[in-house]
């Protein structure tokens, strides 16, 4: 009687295989149609999205669109890479989903002051020296120019 064991093949790789890379002594998993960054400083850190920003299988415009963060809510940063890219996963999740901007998200605590500083700022009146010149005639000028004019 003879048992010949035999390793089964390994499953075919597709763009939905998980698969792990090590960055900068970091081990980062992901799909394997994201590709690996080539340079990886952790953050760890929970933002939020200032726009609907396009979520890109490499750390540049060069890449595919994976998915869309939505306005306002929350993702996980994971580190910043290269070309002032973000790598970014679900919230409260390791597994890389894809690469973003820099200016797509701010920290969450962050988020309401950088709304309300990005709002437009009333302006205020400004106030005009007015001063007869003779008959119906007068002279204005505003307060931050020297240059008069005739009406």
């Amino acid at each position: 009687m003879t048992v010949a064991g035999c390793k089964p093949p390994a499953p075919p790789v597709n763009d939905d295989t998980l698969v792990s890379s090590t960055v900068n002594g970091v081990t980062l998993v992901h799909r394997h149609a994201v590709s690996a960054p080539g340079e990886f400083t952790p953050v760890d850190e929970s933002y939020r999205a200032l726009y609907d920003a396009s979520v890109m299988t490499t750390p540049d415009y060069g890449g595919k669109v994976v998915r869309y963060l939505e306005n306002g809510k929350p993702f996980q940063v994971l580190g910043k890479v290269e070309n002032n890219w973000l790598a970014i996963a679900e919230p409260d999740d390791t597994q890389l989903i894809g690469y973003v901007p820099m200016k797509a998200g701010v920290p969450s605590d962050r988020y309401e002051q950088t709304l309300r500083n990005d709002r437009p700022r009333p302006r205020r009146a400004t106030k005009q020296v007015c001063v007869d010149v003779g008959g119906a005639s007068k002279a204005c000028r505003k307060a931050n120019t020297a240059t008069w004019i005739l009406d």
